[in-house]
Order: C-alpha cells, then structure tokens, then sequence
C-alpha cells in the first residue's frame, strides 16, 4: 500500500497539468496548463495579420503624435513623402508586435497556471490580474523594436536610415541604454492596459450571448476584442503621445516621464485636446486592430485545437 501511494505521488509531481487543482468558484476560469505552445503561437498569428493590414493608418497617427497635426495634414505629408515610404519602418512593429502578441497571450496563460501552482489560495480575479501585469512587463523587453520603428517612421530621418536593420546599426554607437529609450513609459502603460483587456475579455465572453454558427462566433469576438480596444487605447493613449516624445530623439539627454510631459504640455499650449491630438484615428485603428486580434487569435485557437485533436501523436 505504501509502495503504491509513493508511485501515485511521483506520477503526481511529474505533470502539474494533469492534477486537478482546487480553483475558487468565481465567474472566470483557470485553465489546466496544457498545450501552452498554442498560445504563444496564435498571438503570433494574430499579430502578423493585424500589422499587415493596419500599419498605414498607425503610421498616420504617429505623425499626429509626434507633430500635433490634423488627420488631412498627416495624410498630405505621407502623401508628400511617396508610396514607397508608406511601408518604411513596417519591419520592426512586424517583429515587435509578433513578438509582443505571443508573449501576452502565451506568458499571461504561462503566469495563471505557474500561480495556479505555487498560490493556488488566490482567488481568479488575483491570479488573471498578477498573471496580466506580469506579461504586460516581459513585452517591454522588445523596446528596442518600438524605439527603431520611431526612428523608422520620422521624417527627419528618412536620408538618415537606409533600413532597419541600419537603424539599430547606428544606435549602437549610442550605447546599449540608447535602444531602451522610453522603456519607462512602456512598462507603465503595458502592465495595466493588459489587465483591462484581459480581465475584460473574460468577462465579455462570459456574458455575450453564445453564438451558434462559426461567422457569429467570428464576429462576437471581433466585436468584444474591437470594444475593448478602442476603450483601453484612448484611455492611455497621452502614455503613447509621451512615448513617442522619448523615443524620436536620437542621442543626448534621456528626459523622464515628468519632464517630457511638461515640455509636451508647453509646446501643445497647456491644451489636453492637444495632447489628445490624433486620438480619434487611433481608436478607429484600435476597434479594427483589436478587433482582428481577437477573432484572429480564437480562430486561430480553435483551428490549431481541432487539428492536434486530429493528428494522433501531438499532445
């Protein structure tokens, strides 16, 4: 009896995933841990569809963040500079924000199940807002791919940069600090932004009602991912307008939060429309971009589910 209750406890202690954990009764869920490749895979996925389809109109409101222009003023001066910038700087947010997508939603599933684990007394809410935050912290890490795509997008350097990858070339006579510019700023606005999305998403797919057809489901969740993106986008949107501040400088002084913020309310005229400036593209361009996100990643999900549960071999 001995021997058999010590075999039980190393079959136990050999996969988390398979041990039914306790898990408070609340109106969200924890899942299980298992095939957790799929997650990082599918934002991945999710990602590089997104970029591809809406880089033009982030790059129109770049330049409203970066010179407090209107909607016309920006389209003339993409329209000045000629088609075949349009797509300048397209790589690096095509790395960063594969990258970037993979790691929320593959480190905040990773993060559930690890806290799952070591803090399984935490309640749902807890674990889903630690598990965000936690995520939100490791996407800072590609910093450098947000700081180049800057560099990539700003007029001024358009004779400066042959290409990307000449870009982070040149900052490294800067020194290694020089690619994390504005790094700050991005672990304050990732962090929370994940834990309105995430937490909200959950709570929208507990409440919408459930779709019957695959084209319901599609667009239930285009329209749930899009909500939240338009909201969560225009709400930090002022983090973004400083970043951009910190991040189109090349060499000298690195300015803090404060400070950038200051010089960005004297030039803007103390106005907060004019640090606002650009906010009603961006949240058409976040209701589309999270909106293809979303339905993108749950298409992708349950594809990529359906097929592991086919091929015979694949955990």
């Amino acid at each position: 009896m001995e021997e058999r209750m010590t075999v039980d406890k190393n079959a136990e202690q050999a996969s988390y995933s398979q041990v039914p954990l306790p898990v408070p009764q609340t109106g969200l869920l924890l899942p299980t841990g298992q095939h957790r490749d799929r997650e990082f895979i599918c934002g991945w996925g999710a990602a590089f569809i997104n970029i591809c389809i809406t880089f033009p109109i982030n790059k129109t409101i770049f330049r409203q963040q970066l010179h407090g222009v209107s909607i016309t003023q920006a389209l003339q001066q993409l329209r000045s500079d000629g088609v075949q910038y349009l797509y300048r700087g397209l790589l690096p947010p095509l790395l960063q924000k594969t990258s970037s997508l993979s790691i929320m939603f593959g480190g905040y599933y990773m993060s559930q199940d690890f806290l799952q684990v070591r803090l399984p007394s935490l309640s749902v809410y807890v674990n889903h807002t630690i598990a965000a935050m936690t995520a939100g912290t490791l996407e800072a890490v590609l910093n450098p791919f947000e700081r180049v795509q800057t560099l990539m997008q700003t007029a001024k350097y358009h004779n400066r940069f042959s290409n990307t990858l000449d870009a982070f070339k040149h900052l490294r006579q800067y020194g290694l600090k020089e690619y994390y510019r504005g790094l700050s700023v991005i672990i304050l606005r990732n962090g929370p932004s994940n834990v309105a999305f995430f937490l909200g998403r959950e709570w929208l797919q507990k409440h919408v009602p459930k779709s019957n057809t695959g084209t319901e489901k599609m667009l239930k969740d285009f329209i749930c991912g899009a909500m939240l993106g338009m909201l969560i986008s225009s709400v930090f949107y002022p983090l973004n307008v400083i970043k951009t501040q910190m991040q189109c400088k090349l060499g000298g002084p690195f300015d803090g939060i404060w400070v950038t913020f200051k010089r960005l309310w004297q030039e803007r005229n103390g106005s907060v429309r004019g640090i606002f400036k650009g906010v009603h593209l961006n949240y058409m361009r976040s209701f589309l971009s999270w909106g293809i996100i979303n339905a993108s990643f749950e298409f992708l999900m349950e594809t990529l589910y359906n097929e592991r549960h086919q091929r015979p071999g694949i955990r």
